[in-house]
């Protein structure tokens, strides 16, 4: 069996590096790793955390890219390589315009689909923009489906997926996560390079980690939640560390509202590892990022969600997660209630993380195994 992975962005390469090395153990099958380099800098980071080389590289990234250039580019490049390689499956993961992109360009050659993370909705095709509406296609393209939990499964029979196409694993991204944890705790020197890079953090006060990317909140969005973090800094036992997404848009807005308040830490997007970290530091995190609500019930950090709708209502059902929206006041009253409320925190800190056992990758290997051999 020859199979193709492919995957173009940083939260891609984290969900999909443990299905690539579950493969490398894997008897009779050639595997090859495309990587269209969606975005180019972080994705080269995770691959090196996970010692991951790609056989093809489409690096497809320019300046201010817009989504038919990513597309585009994608079905030319991934084409080429689908006909040097032949693969009997093509792995695609979650929602991206590489993954649709590079789903649809199996399609055009007959080539065989399995879709890791299948199955989840909003409901609205404008929220996330344009995650949902990839995601959507992508059940259409693909011929197995690994929705990661029982709520992402019903989705899919809702919209007429059959029961024999598709398996529940859990998320890859617990698996990714207990890989790096067991790094952290195997070496206590790589736990110590990174107390060192940090240092700048005060051990007396409540870390609070922001992350905020998402397109729909471009508009106005973004800016009240950068209002509320500059009014969450004001008080005297938090610090906020902001890792700030390379997009221009997002770099102008939390420049122009965070920049030169003394307990906000602006920095560079992290590579997985020193994120890990910080997450593990943490107090809360407040984010719009999908992969984050599903990471960090893993390490007992309530989530604030910036967004209007989520495709991950197990973490809102379980009460790992919350989900605010982009009002100011809204955040502010979120997080003000887990900093002065310790019953509300502890009751998000220790609630179940309904995500995965860190098995997940096994499951999609063995599954694809039982499609080759018609068992």
């Amino acid at each position: 069996m020859r199979v193709l992975t492919v995957f173009g962005t940083r939260p891609e390469a984290i969900k999909l590096a443990p299905v690539v090395l579950a493969f490398a153990d894997a008897h009779a099958v050639e595997h090859a790793m495309c990587v269209t380099g969606q975005h180019r800098e972080m994705l080269d980071q995770v691959m090196e955390v996970f010692g991951l080389t790609p056989e093809f590289d489409l690096n497809i990234m320019k300046p201010g890219q817009s989504l038919t250039h990513i597309t585009t580019a994608v079905l030319n490049g991934l084409g080429r390589v689908i006909d040097e390689f032949q693969p009997d499956w093509l792995i695609v993961q979650g929602d991206t315009t590489t993954a649709f992109s590079g789903a649809l360009a199996a399609f055009y050659r007959r080539v065989q689909v399995a879709h890791v993370e299948a199955g989840l909705r909003t409901g609205n095709i404008l929220s996330p923009w344009p995650e949902e509406m990839n995601r959507k296609l992508l059940t259409q393209l693909a011929s197995v489906h690994f929705p990661p939990t029982e709520i992402a499964a019903k989705n899919l029979r809702r919209e007429g997926v059959a029961d024999d196409v598709q398996l529940v694993t859990g998320n890859t991204v617990i698996d990714a996560l207990q890989w790096v944890a067991k790094r952290f705790s195997e070496d206590a020197a790589l736990d110590a390079e990174f107390s060192d890079r940090f240092d700048f953090i005060d051990p007396a006060k409540r870390l609070i980690l922001v992350t905020g990317h998402r397109r729909e909140n471009f508009e106005g969005g973004l800016a009240r939640v950068c209002t509320a973090l500059a009014k969450i800094a004001r008080r005297d036992d938090v610090q906020i560390i902001y890792p700030v997404h390379l997009n221009p848009h997002v770099q102008k807005i939390a420049k122009a509202v965070l920049l030169g308040s003394p307990a906000v830490h602006l920095i560079d997007p992290l590579d997985y590892l020193p994120f890990v970290y910080l997450m593990r530091k943490s107090y809360m995190i407040i984010t719009d990022s999908g992969g984050i609500q599903e990471e960090a019930p893993g390490l007992g950090k309530p989530v604030l969600v910036t967004r209007d709708t989520t495709e991950r209502p197990e973490a809102i059902e379980s009460g790992t997660a919350r989900l605010i929206g982009t009002s100011s006041e809204g955040l502010i009253a979120a997080a003000s209630e887990l900093l002065d409320d310790q019953t509300a925190y502890n009751a998000m800190a220790t609630a179940r993380n309904p995500f995965g056992d860190g098995h997940a990758a096994g499951r999609i290997v063995e599954r694809l195994m039982q499609e080759s051999t018609g068992s």
